[in-house]
């Protein structure tokens, strides 16, 4: 393909036949585009040598012309070529004053998704710096999702990874979600709603965390339109009344701020703005106030020369004005994680009035509206952006921060929610002992925190103290709290429990991940325990060496892989000891029928003296054991009961007393036998599971005095049901936690004292 330099006669006749109307600046809301003019070839050009004289006028122009005929006659939902929608974007970033390998990548971003272009070809003509940054913005294809959600979460996962490759990934994504917003209108009905819903939970968020406010804003704005019109109508109309009653206040405001400041020697740039639709709904949906009701519709920003200069400025507004309690802060000292530093105040100003105050230098103007985009990517001797941003940017340093904890999400849907988790709410500051600064989302509590702070703090916290004084792990934190997280190795998991109290994504993905592990290292302990009465059993030498070269034949990783699929159930200890020793013959007990077969195993296993209880015998130390135990669901066992292990696959081991009829179902399978002992610590007594059937006598009071019975012998009842076996008794089945044999014999010796109880005995499973 031939490419020329730019001449102006050339570019006018290259693009002759495309028409769509020059983009509109970021922040400015876009009227329906005029399908009358397109940008052309030396315009965009012009556009990137206003603020970069150096710039690459060829590779711009390849670039236009490329992506031009790649697209060819391929049209959006409008009407207009595609191609305007690549240039649009393009334009779009230029207002961002970014770098050529930027723009050219705008330009060329739906051309391996949407035409016959290929990675390897734009690599060849533009260089691998822009193939990734397109590839990058590249949709995954022709994945096989269960959900729209789950391709969405893939598509974001995606993205995020790239970004955190180069972070212009991000800008050129924003800069295209942004177009696509404006023309939304021309999209059909019934993909408007799922796109705005899509902008709002995750790009808009995006761009505030990176510190791009006025983006944020627009497409805020531009989605409440699509979301909900009545409500963005009346705001609208609000917003428009206002500003008519309120004509000459905003230029007082203006002319006594600027008047005030130079008096005592400050130059300042003073400007009112107003709040944004979407940003006023929202808070008077939070507060639950209305319209009325709200004091900082109009903001005025003050911009100084410097840092000093602002605190003097702050000195004479709060000398000049009354000021509003508890509305003061300082973001230049403590700057918010996507960069944002400014001093904020409100003060009872001219007219009574409430104004809100934003005072910052230019630099930190710049950023405020900006964010990331305000940094010089152009600039010669700074490295790539992404090494700049890794220098200079926290919003940057918390995105890839945050991809790399995202990326070990189990799955899509929890990945697309912990991002979401991670975008939103605003933030509060809260220090450790030694003053250190951590910043979380509102409502955030210890937990959080903990994480925050280490992950392994988190795994281990046990308490806290919040400004001296303990409070529970749940507690929410506010503003400038000092947090002490209490910390024992004892506890070397958090419970499963704290990932429904946690706030951060965070957090909540070091729970999920921690909990998944300890369960993995309860079904390898149990695993191993298995092996390990194998062998003991077949007199057979087990070493860990030996079974490291046996792992390609059980198709498995690791050793820790091979003993947790055991203790799932999902592999047989004998098939470890044949991996291990091809010879090995599994010993299975002889049967002479049914019965006589049970009573030999049941024997075995109740008998301490037999040879194969000498092998590795397994404790339950009950419901909390370190061990994925559970009890039979029909009866349960108690410490007294002489009991069996059964290892169930995919839940671990579950116990029956020795006399149960439900073992009979297990007699085929020798291999999910375990011996098993209660290891009961008298010090820290526990309930254990048990059920007992009443026969009641049918009259007022009755099952009055069962609970009575059961409530004054310290017994606890899980559950009753009921049945009429005749008009005069009530049969109850009751599930009941007690102690031990000899607690549950107690409550039923005491029930069949009672003159209302026919006949009272123990469910076995």
């Amino acid at each position: 393909m031939a490419y020329w330099r730019r001449t102006p006669r050339q570019m006018q006749a290259a693009t002759e036949s495309v028409a769509v109307a020059p983009a509109s600046p970021v922040g400015e809301k876009a009227a329906k585009p005029p399908r009358s003019r397109m940008m052309r070839q030396y315009d965009l050009v012009e556009r990137v040598r206003s603020y970069n004289p150096d710039t690459n006028e060829d590779l711009l122009n390849r670039a236009y012309v490329y992506a031009m005929k790649a697209h060819g006659t391929q049209t959006r939902a409008s009407g207009d070529p595609y191609f305007s929608h690549p240039l649009e974007v393009a334009a779009i970033l230029t207002n961002l004053k970014l770098d050529d390998a930027t723009i050219v990548a705008a330009l060329l971003h739906d051309t391996i998704e949407d035409t016959e272009a290929t990675r390897a070809e734009i690599d060849t003509i533009f260089g691998h710096e822009i193939g990734a940054l397109v590839e990058g913005l590249t949709k995954l294809k022709r994945l096989e999702l269960v959900s729209r959600e789950a391709k969405q979460a893939e598509n974001l996962r995606k993205l995020l990874l790239a970004i955190a490759q180069d972070v212009r990934v991000l800008l050129i994504k924003l800069a295209d979600r942004l177009h696509n917003m404006r023309t939304l209108e021309f999209v059909p009905h019934a993909s408007r709603r799922r796109i705005a819903e899509e902008t709002l939970d995750i790009y808009a968020p995006l761009a505030g965390r990176m510190g791009m406010q006025e983006m944020r804003e627009e497409l805020e704005d531009l989605s409440f339109h699509t979301l909900d019109p009545e409500a963005y109508a009346v705001v609208m109309q609000r917003l428009d009344s206002l500003a008519e009653r309120n004509r000459n206040l905003i230029g007082e405001i203006e002319s006594q701020l600027s008047k005030n400041l130079q008096k005592n020697g400050i130059t300042a740039r003073v400007y009112g703005r107003r709040k944004q639709p979407f940003s006023i709904w929202t808070k008077m949906e939070r507060k639950s106030v209305g319209f009325e009701q709200l004091s900082d519709i109009y903001g005025f920003r003050v911009v100084i020369p410097d840092v000093e200069a602002c605190y003097r400025a702050l000195g004479v507004v709060h000398t000049t004005w009354p000021v509003v309690p508890g509305r003061f802060k300082d973001y230049i000292s403590t700057p918010k994680q996507n960069d944002y530093r400014s001093l904020h105040t409100t003060v009872i100003g001219p007219g009574k009035q409430r104004v809100e105050l934003q005072i910052r230098t230019e630099e930190m103007n710049q950023i405020a509206e900006f964010g990331i985009a305000a940094h010089a990517f152009y600039k010669d001797g700074v490295g790539s952006p992404t090494e700049l941003l890794n220098r200079e940017s926290n919003a940057f340093a918390w995105l890839r921060h945050t991809v790399g904890i995202l990326s070990e999400s189990a799955n899509p849907e929890e990945f697309l929610e912990h991002t979401k988790l991670e975008l939103f709410h605003d933030q509060v500051f809260c220090f450790t002992p030694k003053g250190k600064l951590i910043a979380l989302p509102r409502q955030a509590n210890v937990i959080d925190f903990a994480y925050a702070v280490h992950t392994d703090v988190g795994n281990s916290a046990v308490g806290c103290k919040i400004n001296g004084k303990f409070a529970p792990l749940s507690s929410e934190l506010q503003n400038g709290d000092e947090v002490e997280v209490l910390t024992s190795q004892a506890q070397s998991a958090p419970p499963s429990a704290w990932e429904s109290l946690a706030v951060t994504g965070k957090a909540r993905a070091a729970i999920r991940r921690a909990t998944r592990t300890a369960v993995r290292d309860q079904y390898a302990g149990l695993g191993r325990r298995i092996v390990d009465r194998l062998f003991a059993r077949a007199k057979i030498e087990y070493a860990d060496d030996k079974l490291k070269g046996a792992l390609p034949r059980l198709a498995r990783a690791s050793i820790e892989d091979v003993m947790a699929s055991v203790g799932r159930g999902e592999l047989k200890a004998s098939d470890v000891a044949r991996a291990m020793y091809p010879d090995y013959k599994e010993e299975r007990l002889v049967r002479y029928g049914a019965k006589k077969s049970l009573a030999v195993k049941l024997k075995l296993k109740a008998d301490p003296h037999h040879p194969a209880r000498a092998a590795s015998v397994i404790p339950v130390r009950g419901i909390n054991s370190d061990l994925p135990v559970k009890f039979a669901p029909n009866g349960g066992a108690v410490p007294g009961d002489r009991i069996v292990g059964i290892v169930t696959p995919g839940e671990g081991i579950t116990i029956y007393p020795i006399q149960a009829p439900a073992l009979r179902d297990f007699e085929e399978e020798p291999e999910r036998w375990l011996d098993v002992r209660w290891d009961i610590d008298e010090t820290m007594p526990q309930r254990f599971p048990a059920r007992i059937k009443v026969d009641n006598v049918n009259e007022p009071g009755s099952l009055a005095q069962v609970a009575t019975v059961i409530a004054e012998h310290d017994g606890n009842i899980d559950n009753i049901s009921m049945s009429r076996r005749s008009p005069d008794f009530t049969e109850l089945t009751i599930d009941l936690e007690v102690y031990d044999l000899k607690h549950l014999s107690a409550i039923i010796a005491q029930l069949r004292a009672k003159a209302v109880v026919a006949r009272v005995e123990r469910v076995n499973g």
